[in-house]
């Protein structure tokens, strides 16, 4: 790892005790798929990303920034609405409530493909289980008790699949309502800023021009659905030129391919990737 930001890495680490370099280079799956692990460690890689990606020159040709999920909380970060800290420090007790909220009961999630919308909408009421995440191109990720989702896997909606996702719980669900207020209180703690780069929220997919709104939206989405395939729209409407997904990256990409056809991605998995984003924000009009 390059010193200086295996250093950045370790001051994360000691602001929020918990170290991030081991779990980023040698702690099993087991251990980080553990969502208080999993986020910490989700949005520094993306941050040590940002680091690389918008220096030089280069921030000032991104045309703006949008996050999935808890990508928000780096997307945040990119658009100087919250520092490193403040972001570090909200997506520690994020990951940690919904861990919390998890346990409570079991439950889980499953991502639906190729469902007529109405159908499955209908499907998940009578079986008491929530959309989670409108992903874009036909796929939903739906969530609730396990044994709900159990039963629309045996019994799917017409032409859909159902592929069941190994995850603690129904993340972006009613189920993590305690989650919303331990995280409200950690947001109140915090000043954020006009973001200096345009952002689109996952609520719904708005431009937000508001620090305090999108942090107060990033609280809230944490028990409502992700609109990721009404992001994706905005960023169609706005003309986006290409796409860079920053590390851990190929989820969104991959949706891109089918939610943004035409538009050139990248997705960063590691350093290697770096001069093909590099190539992508120099050939942005």
């Amino acid at each position: 790892m390059d010193p200086a930001y295996r250093r950045q890495l370790v001051g994360m680490s000691e602001a929020i005790g918990i170290d991030l370099v081991e779990h980023g280079t040698v702690s099993d799956a087991a251990t980080i798929r553990d969502t208080a692990v999993a986020q910490p460690l989700i949005v520094a890689a993306g941050i040590l990303t940002l680091s690389v990606l918008l220096a030089d020159g280069r921030r000032e040709r991104i045309g703006g920034v949008a996050g999935h999920s808890v990508g928000e909380v780096t997307a945040a970060a990119a658009s100087n609405i919250l520092t490193t800290g403040e972001a570090m420090m909200l997506v520690t007790e994020r990951g940690r409530a919904m861990a919390d909220a998890a346990a409570l009961t079991s439950t889980g999630m499953s991502a639906v493909v190729g469902a007529d919308e109405a159908e499955l909408l209908q499907r998940l009421t009578d079986l008491g289980l929530s959309p989670a995440n409108f992903n874009g191109g036909g796929q939903i990720v739906v969530a609730g008790e396990r044994a709900a989702l159990d039963q629309l896997a045996a019994e799917p909606p017409t032409r859909a699949r159902v592929i069941p996702l190994d995850v603690a719980g129904a993340f972006h669900t009613s189920y993590m309502s305690p989650a919303v207020d331990r995280l409200r209180a950690v947001a109140d703690s915090l000043t954020p800023r006009t973001p200096d780069l345009p952002i689109w929220t996952n609520r719904d997919g708005s431009l937000v021009t508001s620090g305090d709104e999108f942090v107060d939206l990033l609280v809230g989405q944490v028990s409502s659905p992700v609109r990721w395939d009404r992001t994706m729209e905005s960023l169609a409407a706005a003309g986006v030129t290409g796409l860079i997904e920053v590390a851990p990256a190929g989820a969104l990409t991959g949706l891109a391919k089918r939610g943004l056809r035409g538009v050139p991605t990248v997705a960063v998995k590691t350093p290697d990737d770096l001069p093909a984003a590099f190539d992508l924000i120099d050939r942005t009009p």
